[in-house]
């Protein structure tokens, strides 16, 4: 959560300083008398043009020091600016965390409402300052008050888990809805969630759908899986495999390992998609090198079979056994092991002996896979 909000940060600090427009000389000359005049939108201004060398030379120095005067006039963008300077170590200043988060106080306590989120996102990183969950969510709490997004996203998130306050379902609802409402994706997703879960509101699984796919239309790869699944199953919306398959597709495409093995797995069944055990293996085999036990398993069964690949027992193995080492469920994982030994009756000693051996070197490549 919180890393996707730090990125969406950066841009936001982009577009604030590159919202200047092409200026003339005169048109520098005459700012920069307001600015040395003491006016602190123009040498906010003037900032922006040394920042970005519109009509003046690129100089992020002399852009800070215009940013710094602002700032100290309170001029709550330009003491963003400064902290996120100091916070990076850029734009002509050493890194200084105390100094960023200070700048970020500055800006925040005027109350303009990104200003409190970050502040509220520096506390729950815990890069700047020692992590502070109750600090965070005061600062998201003033900010999705005043109808912030990302901070009503953040709020939310934090009754979900239990992060600075007790864990509310009800409340976490309350505030992802506020986001869902202002077309932020990631809140849409986790609120059709709460609903699939019946968690701070009632089991529905038409209204889980309806947010789903608010959310699978924005691109967010988990909402299309979810969505695809109640397809499959029918829950709140028709069944219907080919809308499933569409929208494992849709995430599978954007490397979900999940909808990766589930689309798959409809090509392998047939279900939305015409029976192909050769695509079956592909979206398999894309699943399987991210870690995924249940691809993983099915990809070595289809080896075992020779259906969509040719059959190699000794493949079959290695994948069967990667499966059944890792976190699969207790059915599934009694299924792979029977595989894999049936598999082995197929090898000699040597050759079982080789295609564990590869296992063993997978997971030393993937140690995050296991």
């Amino acid at each position: 959560m919180s890393k996707i909000f730090r990125c969406v940060s950066a841009v936001l600090l982009f577009i604030t300083t590159c919202a200047a427009t092409a200026q003339t000389a005169q048109d520098i000359a005459a700012l920069k008398v307001k600015a040395e005049s003491g006016d602190a939108k123009a040498q906010f201004e003037l900032g922006m043009d040394y920042d970005n060398g519109q009509g003046v030379p690129k100089n992020h120095a002399e852009a800070t020091r215009w940013f710094r005067k602002a700032a100290e006039q309170g001029n709550a963008t330009a003491q963003y600016n400064i902290g996120v300077a100091y916070e990076s170590g850029g734009q002509g200043l050493p890194q200084d965390y105390a100094e960023a988060v200070k700048w970020f106080h500055k800006a925040a306590e005027q109350g303009d409402a990104f200003n409190e989120f970050y502040l509220g996102l520096v506390y729950h990183n815990g890069a700047d300052v020692p992590r502070n969950e109750v600090e965070a969510v005061k600062w998201w709490r003033k900010a999705a008050e005043q109808g912030n997004a990302p901070a009503q996203w953040h709020l939310g998130g934090a009754y979900d888990y239990g992060l600075g306050v007790p864990q509310d379902y009800t409340q976490a609802a309350f505030w992802y809805r506020k986001a869902a409402q202002m077309y932020h994706a990631a809140a849409q997703f986790r609120l059709g969630n709460l609903y699939d879960e019946g968690k701070g509101v009632p089991q529905d699984y038409a209204q889980a759908a309806y947010w789903y796919r608010k959310a699978a239309d924005q691109g967010n790869a988990d909402a299309q899986t979810l969505l695809g699944i109640l397809y499959d199953q029918g829950r709140g919306v028709p069944r219907d495999y080919a809308q499933a398959a569409l929208w494992y597709r849709k995430a599978a495409e954007q490397g979900s390992a999940g909808a990766q093995d589930l689309l798959g797995n409809a090509y392998d069944k047939g279900e939305g998609v015409p029976q192909d055990y050769a695509q079956a293996a592909i979206w398999y085999r894309k699943a399987a090198e991210q870690g995924f036990p249940e691809a993983q398993s099915l990809l070595g069964i289809l080896y075992s079979l020779g259906n969509g690949v040719p059959q190699d027992f000794a493949e079959a193995y290695f994948w069967l056994d990667i499966g059944a080492a890792n976190q699969l469920p207790t059915g599934a994982l009694e299924s792979a092991k029977d595989s894999r030994d049936i598999v082995a009756s197929h090898l000699t000693p040597v050759e079982v002996s080789r295609a564990q051996e590869r296992a063993r070197k997978w997971f030393e490549d993937h140690p995050a896979k296991r």
